[in-house]
């Protein structure tokens, strides 16, 4: 049965106006014994490479899938999707899975969950979809962070027992925006100060104010563990853990970056209430059906 959201746990991971600074990740990476090369790696550096999840002809249909998504006019009035500020564009779709049969067909192949489920080590389910779409010529980036900092605070995930898989629909280059991770910074929990806001999720969507780690935490963190770019032709993808920092530059190059985003939740990892906000943020952006994805 679902956790309610007003049942709260024991904090383990103080952030925002309950403490602010870095403390070293009390739980696992990979939930379970690392037996294979891969899950050893993913748990050394908090994420994996995949080059070719995708075919040529799967990344053609999901492309074409996604564009009927953002030039669907009465899509943009709803609550789900994210435009541009400063183009007017759509800059992401939320819960995309149930916009698209298509890709809700995706979610639930083995190839896909089953990796968040070896990584996990448990059934697992869909804690946020959405496409991310950053057009060419001053698509906005995305400032340093954890998404578990978030998640934790403002959603009231307990543990950092989530995956994301980034999909890449187009080429990414070093120079289009492409993700930017901190190899092993997963082991590192960092707390935000500063309090949350009521209702700024959908400003956060747009550009990331709240949740933000000091300078001076990026600086000792990328001075410890380096900075690796994703990089790789459409139909390669990311996985990564929850708390690994992470953040991409504008793309003011002619060549747009898109791409599915997933995020996998253990079952065992149930929403509570917020450790670190006034109230949860919209099921859209945080699913509180914790029905495992088969």
């Amino acid at each position: 049965m679902p956790t309610s959201p007003t049942v709260q746990l024991v904090d383990r991971y103080p952030t925002r106006s309950a403490g602010s600074g870095s403390m070293r990740r009390t739980d696992p990476t990979v939930w379970g014994a690392p037996e294979t090369p891969a899950l050893a790696t993913f748990a050394h550096d908090g994420y994996a490479v995949f080059d070719a999840l995708l075919s040529e002809a799967e990344v053609a249909t999901l492309s074409a899938e996604v564009t009927r998504l953002t030039e669907e006019p009465e899509l943009r009035l709803d609550d789900r999707v994210i435009i541009e500020q400063s183009s007017n564009q759509v800059r992401s779709i939320f819960e995309v899975h149930k916009l698209s049969p298509l890709i809700a067909e995706l979610t639930r192949e083995n190839r896909i969950a089953g990796l968040a489920r070896e990584v996990l080590g448990s059934e697992v389910y869909l804690h946020q979809t959405r496409v991310n779409y950053l057009p060419g010529f001053g698509a906005a980036g995305f400032y340093w962070h954890s998404d578990f900092e978030t998640w934790h605070a403002e959603d009231g995930m307990p543990a950092p027992r989530a995956v994301s898989l980034s999909i890449a629909l187009t080429d990414n280059f070093p120079y289009n925006g492409s993700l930017m991770v901190m190899p092993g910074s997963h082991r590192t929990f960092v707390g935000c100060a500063g309090a949350t806001p009521t209702d700024h999720y959908r400003e956060s969507l747009r550009e990331q104010r709240i949740g933000v780690p000091t300078e001076r935490e990026l600086t000792r963190l990328a001075r410890e563990h380096g900075i690796a770019q994703f990089t790789g032709p459409a139909g390669s993808a990311l996985l990564f853990d929850s708390n690994i920092m992470h953040g991409s530059s504008n793309n003011i190059t002619p060549f747009p970056r898109s791409n599915i985003f997933l995020v996998f939740n253990s079952v065992e990892n149930e929403l509570v209430a917020p450790f670190a906000g006034p109230a949860p943020r919209p099921t859209y952006i945080a699913s509180r059906d914790f029905t495992p994805l088969r």
